[in-house]
């Protein structure tokens, strides 16, 4: 088993999703701002290269849903980028609103004193590279600051980053934890588990206490559904309402 290296910082209970969740253009510098004027600690962002092999902020492998631009990032340079709106689609009246690289996201996020949550989302065929290239960067970025937690669903991402960054704390994302997800997740050497809510059994969960693993949960949108997470035990929660989350600003994240 690997050494798992932990945050530097307690969990909060609550992460902005996407940056500012349904409140603002998602993966954009303006949900960051929003998430902290709401007094959110932490928030999580989706990080995917460019044909440049720049990191940026975006979750799915094309630009249409969440831009005004068309085809896959992975093919588009970074001016192309550069150049898009990522206000438009959420909101009339956030349009202009650019796509931010890693780099501006983390600027704001020190700026701001936001806590981040950077997942990992390889476009195909491009996991490992894109594991290296956003564990380096995470690095450089947050030097002499505490680092992020990384994140991924790709476990080939993950590895990579951890052989980039043997010092930075990752987490292992699935839907529904696999059954061997505790030595998928000692293998690389990860502290953290993430997972859809309803997918979460209660025998993962008591595994995870009884082994010093954090579980955070998302999409969580629903005030009772939150408490009732909580109350079982699990640590943190992502979110896309963090308005109708407002109990749980400031309250900090269980322990494993």
């Amino acid at each position: 088993m690997r050494p798992r290296p932990q945050p530097g910082w307690p969990l909060p209970a609550l992460f902005a999703h996407r940056c500012g969740g349904a409140l603002a253009p998602e993966n954009t510098l303006a949900g960051l701002r929003l998430a902290a004027r709401l007094g959110v600690a932490a928030v999580e962002f989706d990080v995917m290269l460019s044909a440049d092999g720049t990191p940026w902020l975006i979750h799915d492998e094309t630009l249409e849903r969440t831009t005004n631009g068309r085809g896959p990032v992975a093919a588009s340079t970074d001016a192309a980028l550069a150049a898009l709106d990522a206000g438009c689609r959420h909101h009339p009246a956030w349009a202009g609103e650019p796509l931010p690289t890693l780099r501006a996201a983390a600027a704001l996020c020190r700026e701001l004193g936001l806590r981040a949550n950077v997942e990992i989302k390889p476009a195909a065929g491009h996991e490992a590279r894109t594991g290296e290239v956003v564990a380096r960067q995470v690095l450089d970025l947050w030097a002499g600051d505490t680092l992020p937690l990384v994140s991924s669903f790709s476990l080939r991402a993950l590895d990579a980053a951890r052989a980039a960054a043997p010092g930075l704390p990752l987490g292992c994302l699935w839907e529904r934890p696999p059954a061997d997800w505790r030595r998928r997740l000692d293998a690389l050497g990860a502290a953290t588990l993430h997972c859809a809510a309803g997918d979460l059994d209660d025998a993962v969960l008591a595994e995870a206490h009884a082994h010093g693993v954090p579980v955070l949960c998302y999409t969580v949108n629903d005030a009772a559904a939150a408490r009732d997470l909580r109350q079982r035990g699990v640590a943190a929660l992502f979110s896309d309402r963090i308005d109708l989350l407002s109990s749980l600003v400031g309250e900090p994240g269980r322990s494993a």
